[in-house]
């Protein structure tokens, strides 16, 4: 099982950035995905979740109108977006792609898979 995320980097604030995933070793075609982010000395938070159709998404209330989940379900690997726009120094986290058989909307704080994370950092 591989759920390997890509696409960190620094960017001003204000910038975009777009994340992806690449989750492959289990059918997470049938899973929910989604991103968390942990930034320095805080706790792990929720930020983003799409159903296993793709046709529900959910959003942390601060990342709302600015980042977009998306995915594509190829054969035996899934790929999952997360699009980053108007970004702010808050949204300095590092980010991790996860999956679950079950999707939590936007009140999820657990998951069967975990990627490694990707750093995202928000110059001012």
């Amino acid at each position: 099982v591989q759920l390997q995320a890509f696409g960190g980097g620094l960017v001003q604030a204000g910038g975009s950035l777009r994340l992806s995933c690449a989750a492959s070793g289990r059918t997470f075609s049938s899973y929910a995905m989604g991103w968390f982010r942990q930034a320095p000395g805080k706790e792990r938070e929720f930020v983003a979740s799409i159903s296993w159709t793709g046709g529900i998404t959910a959003y942390t209330d601060s990342v709302k109108g600015r980042f977009t989940i998306s995915r594509d379900n190829v054969k035996n690997t899934v790929y999952v977006y997360l699009q980053m726009n108007s970004l702010k120094p808050e949204d300095t986290a590092v980010y991790y792609c996860v999956a679950d058989a079950v999707f939590y909307g936007s009140r999820w704080s657990r998951a069967d898979y975990w990627g490694q994370g990707t750093l995202v950092t928000v110059s001012s």
